[in-house]
């Protein structure tokens, strides 16, 4: 089969979806981080509008959205694809760390903070890692660090948050699915909390160890996918 064309049976395989809009993004950005959309690869509307079975209008929603993202970008000839390159992941968590610091710092400052939010997550978590689902897994880690976003009282940091979440979502999808014990990541998310609840003096060092953590495990499972994915299509 044509790797290029591959694809849109993928897409055909789980359409519709109720929340057409959302159903195009999400699925699109899934195709990009894991590069069942090559770079360069043009997205003409008229074929996505197809391939969907929507109008044009959630298309053109999609492709902006995802150009915010930095995952597609227009050019003369219509909308392309970038992708996520190693240098993109250590941008994305570069700036992670730049907000993150922030929001963990303001939610160690004043008055006592709910971290119920966080602690709900962390049960989430234990109960995913119990029966290694990755993708449930996945979705409350990211709900355990939105927590401390919402919890700063800072609007625009956790805007920032929240714009590139999804890209993180993804990308976690790939990483935690290699993982074949999810515990070792739950503890250190049980450790994290304990620390920054109790306001200790080492909380944030040991969160920017463990995003850096975090960021050398994406690296390694990407590099081990895309050199599985280009396997594949070299014997396709």
């Amino acid at each position: 089969m044509d790797s290029r064309s591959a694809w849109r049976e993928s897409v055909a395989a789980v359409r519709p979806a109720p929340a057409l809009g959302q159903h195009v993004v999400d699925h699109l950005r899934r195709l990009i981080i894991t590069g069942e959309l090559l770079p360069g690869t043009h997205l003409v509307e008229a074929q996505l509008s197809d391939t969907f079975d929507v109008s044009r209008g959630p298309i053109r929603d999609a492709l902006r959205l995802l150009e915010t993202e930095g995952l597609v970008e227009s050019r003369r000839r219509g909308v392309f694809v970038i992708g996520l390159s190693v240098d993109d992941i250590d941008e994305l968590y570069s700036l992670r760390r730049l907000i993150e610091t922030r929001a963990v710092a303001l939610c160690m400052e004043g008055a006592e903070r709910d971290f119920t939010a966080a602690r709900g997550a962390i049960e989430q978590m234990a109960q995913a890692a119990a029966r290694q689902d990755s993708a449930d897994f996945a979705r409350a880690d990211l709900d355990f660090h939105s927590a401390f976003y919402t919890v700063s009282g800072h609007r625009r940091l956790e805007s920032v948050w929240l714009q590139y979440r999804p890209t993180f979502a993804t990308m976690l999808s790939v990483t935690n699915a290699e993982d074949r014990d999810l515990g070792p990541t739950y503890r250190d998310h049980v450790k994290l909390l304990q620390r920054i609840s109790d306001r200790s003096t080492d909380a944030l060092e040991l969160l920017d160890e463990h995003l850096e953590g975090s960021r050398r495990r994406m690296l390694t499972a990407y590099t081990r996918h895309f050199d599985t994915t280009s396997t594949k299509e070299l014997s396709s």
